[in-house]
């Protein structure tokens, strides 16, 4: 009788284990998409890429086909991985959510640019589906794009959204979203006719100027390391380029054609915790010019002898990157005219009531304003998102300011209320005079979307003439 008595509880036990399995929600279905419908390059090379809602736990086979318009695979064109009968096969491996390819001109080509090439996924392994753009027309000259809907990816491995590792920048026109390592970088070297030299905001850098020419001499007994410290309440906007853009509030101030008033800075690569790095991570810097570029004396803060490294000027970029850690120039951000924002993890600044401090904000929406790009902020009081149209724009004021979208687009607390904003949207007038409008679907749960993965669509309000 106890034996009898001791099953029916197991099997009551297991039955009401099933049943609180069954009560909680699938997960929704993972779908294969193209970033866009469109996109056009005027290039040599472009990735074209294909993301997932989620990543997989196992490998999952891709299959695209491709169907030319006036070109010839393997005459003006290639693909890296090689289409076989015109299909590529790709594999999105375990643990990723997306997979890539590129197309390749051959070299010594000549194009008319009304070429293109039609993308399609024709076929996903399981479990996951094909999503709603399974296809992508791939034309051989810049486009203006009519608009979009477009997921960034900010998830670079497996951190938490609101840490995400990559900066995504997108370009409206184009319909090009570049994912960059926010910490592949430490400084940036203005491309312009001033010489002036920013921070990696991305990462929480910092630096602090010692009133020293000899790079050599200074080391962590010439400083407090724990005031390179912000976050929390802690540090002052010294410690930070200005959140607005303005490149005559530097940390690091304009570089001097006379060697002697250039200074040594203690910089802090990686912040924004109310921490510091180790001594022996930190790094003393002091910047030269050389020419027309730069040149760049650096060493770990208790080292006796410095390295130097030179950058040259791009003016086809707002700033040229380099990384201490590698000694080199690295790319970090596309060419000046293609990006109209940039979305990620910044450094900007809060007031803990004893006025402004630095703080390091995920989700940071930035324009693209040392390129003219220029953005507004619209009501949906005033006028939906749906309606708005080109004789909409009188009396709109766009605002040149790095942050004129900023964190004003979404809610984080309190978490009952946390979501993107549905009374506002945007307008944004790229380099060349376009004017998109733009509003933001989802970045949270809450709002049925993804922390490190917001979702955005734009449309096309204005081309410029």
């Amino acid at each position: 009788m106890k034996k009898i008595i001791t099953s029916l509880l197991v099997i009551a036990f297991l039955g009401s284990f099933n049943a609180c399995k069954d009560d909680e929600p699938p997960l929704p279905d993972n779908l294969a998409a193209f970033e866009s419908n469109a996109q056009g390059f005027d290039g040599e090379e472009v990735e074209l890429k294909i993301t997932l809602s989620r990543a997989v736990s196992a490998a999952v086979p891709v299959s695209v086909t491709l169907t030319p318009a006036m070109l010839t695979y393997g005459t003006e064109f290639t693909t890296t991985p090689a289409a076989a009968n015109n299909v590529i096969t790709l594999s999105v491996p375990a643990g990723a959510s997306s997979v890539s390819f590129k197309v390749t001109k051959k070299a010594g080509v000549l194009l008319d640019g009304d070429e293109s090439i039609q993308f399609k996924i024709s076929s996903v392994g399981t479990p996951v589906l094909m999503g709603a753009a399974t296809e992508l027309k791939l034309s051989f000259k810049a486009i203006v794009s009519e608009g979009t809907t477009m997921q960034l990816n900010g998830i670079a491995a497996n951190e938490p959204g609101t840490s995400a590792a990559n900066s995504v920048f997108v370009d409206f026109s184009t319909n090009i979203a570049t994912p960059v390592l926010r910490d592949s970088w430490d400084l940036g070297f203005n491309g312009g006719t001033d010489f002036r030299v920013i921070l990696n905001g991305t990462n929480g850098a910092t630096a602090f100027m010692i009133n020293q020419s000899d790079i050599n001499a200074v080391s962590d007994k010439d400083l407090d390391i724990d005031t390179l410290a912000f976050g929390q309440g802690l540090g002052t906007l010294a410690l930070i380029d200005d959140y607005k853009g303005d490149l005559t509030k530097t940390v690091i101030k304009e570089i001097s054609a006379t060697d002697a008033d250039n200074k040594v800075y203690v910089f802090n690569r990686k912040g924004g915790t109310a921490s510091v790095l180790p001594v022996d991570q930190l790094y003393k810097l002091r910047v030269l010019r050389k020419g027309t570029g730069y040149t760049v004396q650096y060493a770990k803060l208790n080292e006796t002898t410095f390295k130097t490294v030179d950058v040259a000027k791009d003016e086809t970029y707002n700033f040229k990157y380099l990384s201490l850690e590698k000694g080199a120039t690295v790319d970090a951000e596309p060419l000046k005219d293609r990006w109209d924002i940039q979305w990620g993890y910044n450094t900007y600044f809060t007031s803990f009531g004893t006025g402004l401090v630095p703080y390091t904000f995920s989700d940071l929406v930035v324009i693209n304003s040392f390129n003219k790009v220029e953005a507004a902020e619209v009501l949906t009081s005033t006028v939906t998102y749906e309606a708005f149209k080109e004789a909409n724009l009188t009396g709109i004021t766009f605002s040149k300011d790095r942050d004129a979208i900023g964190s004003k687009w979404r809610l984080t607390t309190p978490p009952a209320s946390a979501g993107v904003k549905t009374d506002r949207f945007y307008l944004v007038k790229d380099s060349a005079g376009n004017i998109y409008k733009l509003r933001f679907i989802s970045f949270l749960p809450n709002d049925g979307g993804e922390r490190g993965k917001p979702k955005l669509e734009y449309a096309l309000v204005k081309k410029a003439a």
